[in-house]
């Protein structure tokens, strides 16, 4: 460390301060300070220590690996950046303070000093391609984007059922549909639709795509045959602002998640790795960008398949203590990639023929579904795994003809099934 980093640093950070402790490696000397968060007195501290040591490195310690000081400090190029988990930082504060006291000066010193002792642990932070860091951005972002639309359809649901229920079974069962929306702008109570006529909501139905004439008839016959759920004038007139509010929300996010899908689609199409990821059954328009950006481009970063099953959370941990052993799943990982690589093998099912003998194998030995979805993903992940680092794509048969050859239980089942 003294020959590589001139000065090492512990870095707390805060919305709008942070607090910096460092050592001088070749004097020592300690020094701490608050930086404001501010681009203009970041620069000047990191000036300042690159005028005093010229052509050597700051090695900074710090518990994210994104955010506003993150993203301000990976912008220097004399500074390494070495992310910790909180998790760590905050087992490591309990060893010299069991009473749970914290503080942020505190944090800093720790962090330098557990930076200074297991520096070998620790891995420097190295940002993927610009590419590949703006398609996980974007996934990330469309991700929430969609549980923000899901979170508006809830409470759409909600308000439907205290005074029009009926328009539950009129609609789309996917409430953010523009059928949904377009229906309850136009009737957004009970008596409006029942005083329309049979020709106008059959001609609105057709209007908007919905054609069966199964399901037509049968909405006809559901609003000739209902009466009207609350008749309270001051709850029905709440109730219908609060309605036509959240429609108008849910079609800015549906225009938003459209604009989305078109940039990442963009996005996926040109990049080198892409023949990679859409080449999985049941990857998709959405899922193939979340995997490749799940792996990244740096062929370097995991030098087993298990180790990446353990950062995306999907390999189990397993707890022995004296004659007794417990297994759970991992609680801290990047909740996004364990969820992209999760929706993937639950997509699997549907395209795979051995994932879905793997699966129904898992459900009948006693697992739940979503206990058996993460047992496939976990042989997702060491296929993936040696697809990307061979750069090669997927190819259901060859792996088929790979089990047959190690005669595996699944192509035995399969024989047994066709």
């Amino acid at each position: 460390m003294k020959e590589q980093y001139a000065v090492l640093v512990g870095l707390d950070w805060a919305d709008q301060k942070h607090d910096l402790c460092w050592r001088e490696t070749d004097t020592g000397q300690i020094h701490t300070m608050v930086l404001k968060q501010s681009p203009e007195r970041i620069y000047e501290w990191v000036s300042e220590q690159t005028a005093k040591y010229p052509g050597r490195r700051i090695a900074v310690c710090l518990e994210q690996s994104r955010g506003a000081i993150a993203y301000a400090l990976m912008g220097y190029s004399a500074i390494d950046l070495y992310p910790v988990n909180p998790s760590t930082l905050s087992d490591y504060r309990k060893a010299f303070n069991p009473s749970g006291a914290k503080d942020d000066p505190t944090d800093a010193g720790l962090l330098l000093d557990l930076f200074e002792r297991h520096a070998e642990v620790l891995k420097v932070l190295q940002p993927d391609t610009e590419q590949t860091r703006l398609l996980r951005l974007l996934c990330e972002d469309r991700r929430k984007s969609v549980d923000m639309r899901t979170a508006l359809c809830n409470s759409l649901r909600s308000k439907l059922k205290e005074y029009f229920p009926q328009a539950l079974k009129l609609v789309s069962e996917q409430l953010y549909s523009e059928l949904t929306c377009a229906f309850l702008m136009k009737w957004p109570r009970f008596e409006a639709v029942t005083r329309a006529k049979a020709d106008t909501v059959r001609r609105f139905y057709y209007a908007n795509h919905s054609r069966s004439e199964k399901h037509i008839s049968e909405r006809l016959e559901l609003i000739a045959a209902s009466r009207p759920l609350c008749s309270d004038a001051a709850v029905v007139d709440a109730s219908i602002m609060w309605v036509q509010t959240l429609i108008k929300q849910i079609r800015v996010l549906n225009r938003a998640i459209k604009d989305y899908d078109n940039r990442i689609g963009e996005l996926f199409k040109a990049h080198p790795d892409s023949f990679i990821f859409k080449s999985f059954p049941g990857a998709g328009p959405q899922l193939a960008p979340r995997l490749l950006v799940a792996f990244g481009t740096d062929r370097d970063r995991y030098e087993a398949a298990v180790q990446a099953a353990n950062y995306f959370g999907i390999s189990p941990v397993i707890e022995r203590s004296g004659k007794q052993k417990w297994i759970h799943w991992r609680w801290h990982c990047p909740k996004f990639l364990r969820q992209s690589v999760v929706e993937f093998a639950s997509s699997s099912i549907g395209f795979s023929e051995w994932a879905k003998v793997y699966y129904t194998s898992q459900i009948k030995r006693g697992k739940g579904h979503h206990a058996a979805v993460r047992a496939l993903a976990f042989k997702w992940i060491r296929i993936i795994f040696q697809c990307w680092r061979q750069r090669v794509p997927y190819d259901e048969n060859k792996y088929l003809a790979a089990l047959n050859r190690h005669g595996s239980w699944i192509t035995e089942t399969l024989k047994k099934a066709a």
